[in-house]
């Protein structure tokens, strides 16, 4: 019986064919397995109780005594609870911004207002966390800050932004969400522009208004995108990143609001030497994110959407 179809080709076939594209994957991969996979070998520093003098693989094994050393200081435990409250402030913030912007974006006419405020909005994301501090601190500072010399010299009081433990939080959440709404509408804008435009010509026949359109279409449109960036984002629902409350934080004021995951790693870390205790607090704070991600996950399928794995 004469076979029909096609011989699938064998991987050395592939390889003779286009060896010019698997020789260009050496070196980002060479790249990933380096500087991404190779320094994971470092975890296991959090079972053991590290000497810097026998190296990693030298020290002694110590199961699961960091964890157990971590999570009976309530220091440990009131920085995860900071990094919590932080974080889901942010998310409760910023996660929406960046779709109202896109969708208000989406609704300008003028090409050229439309270029120039996307261009404006995208500026903040790359000036590095000193730069964007540097700028907040020179404005909010009680009293040499720009604003606080405006609102005296109008008659008002001088207000700590950046000395009250509540007012700092609020300027941190603030910034991030200044920060970066604007890049995260390039994604949002990209899902909207898929969107067909027979729904809106539809729509419009129909009598439905601007408003009427973004309820009923775009948003409708989008949701996908929306579900698989909120999984993501509550991936990261303890991570922290370090530049940002590093450069607006004040040691001698706001240390409790701004002492998060990332800059007890570094304290405990870097500055009093215990490597094997900020391994640990890394290792947890990542195995958190991957179980709250594949939780979210879950539940998105059960709501119909496609999720991210």
């Amino acid at each position: 019986m004469a076979k029909t179809g096609k011989h699938k080709a064998s991987a050395g076939t592939y390889m003779k064919r286009y060896w010019p594209l698997y020789a260009m994957l050496i070196l980002p991969m060479g790249f990933c397995l380096l500087f991404k996979y190779w320094p994971m070998t470092g975890l296991v520093m959090a079972f053991k109780n590290f000497k810097i003098i026998k190296g990693i693989w030298g020290s002694p094994w110590n199961g699961f005594d960091n964890f157990q050393y971590l999570f009976s200081r309530p220091e440990s435990i009131g920085v995860i609870l900071q990094t919590l409250k932080l974080n889901l402030f942010d998310l409760l913030f910023g996660f929406p911004m960046p779709i109202i912007l896109a969708i208000m974006l989406n609704e300008v006419r003028s090409k050229t207002f439309k270029r120039i405020t996307q261009t404006v909005i995208y500026l903040p994301h790359f000036l590095s966390w000193v730069i964007i501090a540097s700028i907040y601190i020179m404005m909010l500072k009680t009293e040499t800050g720009m604003i606080n010399i405006i609102t005296a010299n109008l008659g008002g009081a001088k207000v700590p932004y950046l000395e009250d433990n509540t007012l700092w939080q609020v300027v941190y959440i603030f910034i991030g969400v200044w920060q970066s709404m604007g890049w995260g509408t390039i994604i949002y804008l990209a899902a909207i522009t898929g969107i067909s435009s027979e729904l809106y010509e539809a729509a419009t026949v129909d009598g439905a208004g601007r408003f009427a359109k973004i309820w009923h279409i775009t948003l409708p449109g989008i949701r996908g995108t929306i579900v698989t960036l909120l999984i993501m984002n509550l991936g990261r629902i303890l991570g922290s990143s370090f530049e940002r409350v590093n450069s607006l934080s004040n040691p001698y004021v706001v240390l409790n609001a701004a002492n998060v995951i990332s800059t007890y790693i570094y304290r405990v870390g870097l500055a009093n030497g215990k490597y094997h205790y900020a391994t640990a607090m890394g290792l947890f704070q990542n195995v958190i994110g991957i179980i709250l991600i594949l939780i979210s996950d879950r539940i998105a399928k059960s709501l119909g959407e496609s999720g991210l794995i």
